[in-house]
């Protein structure tokens, strides 16, 4: 089998998200360009987290998408054992990340397979997973989490 042929064999066994969704297209278009980005408001500068199409602070429409962190540490974490897709094998662990220096609140979720060594305060990086295109020729990239070992090892972990 071609890497071509093996790449779209591996992109068809996922679930891929909605990426021209009005909502979350920006977020979308920033990880296909290997970027982490959040909806923030022009007025007050606050993050808006989940995207909203105004501010949930000051009630501004002036909003655009702004660049984040790629870093961050573990804020809380599941164990998945049992199977809700058949395309989600079992174990995973689901994490929710604090990314780093940003505002209280703004989260993500992401997942790493089987049971992972993970306890609140792990520090985690973003890279990020293609999943070729979907029918309508837009790119299909999701940010991924891993633990990351070398912040680790450096010793720049928030609970030292």
């Amino acid at each position: 089998m071609s890497a071509a042929a093996a790449a779209s064999a591996a992109t068809t066994d996922r679930l891929r998200p909605l990426v021209t969704e009005r909502g979350s297209a920006g977020f979308f278009s920033a990880a296909a360009e290997r970027r982490i980005e959040i909806l923030t408001c022009e007025d007050c500068g606050r993050r808006i987290h989940l995207p909203r199409p105004r501010c949930v602070y000051c009630a501004s429409t002036e909003v655009s998408w702004k660049p984040a962190p790629h870093t961050g540490t573990v804020y809380s974490h599941t164990i998945v054992e049992h199977q809700v897709h058949p395309l989600f094998p079992v174990p995973y662990t689901v994490i929710v990340v604090d990314l780093d220096g940003e505002q209280a609140g703004v989260r993500l979720i992401g997942n790493l397979p089987g049971r992972a060594d993970v306890t609140a305060g792990t520090l985690v990086r973003c890279t990020f997973e293609d999943l070729g295109e979907d029918a309508a020729g837009n790119p299909v990239v999701l940010p991924v989490w891993e633990i990351d070992t070398e912040r680790a090892s450096a010793g720049t972990g928030e609970d030292e």
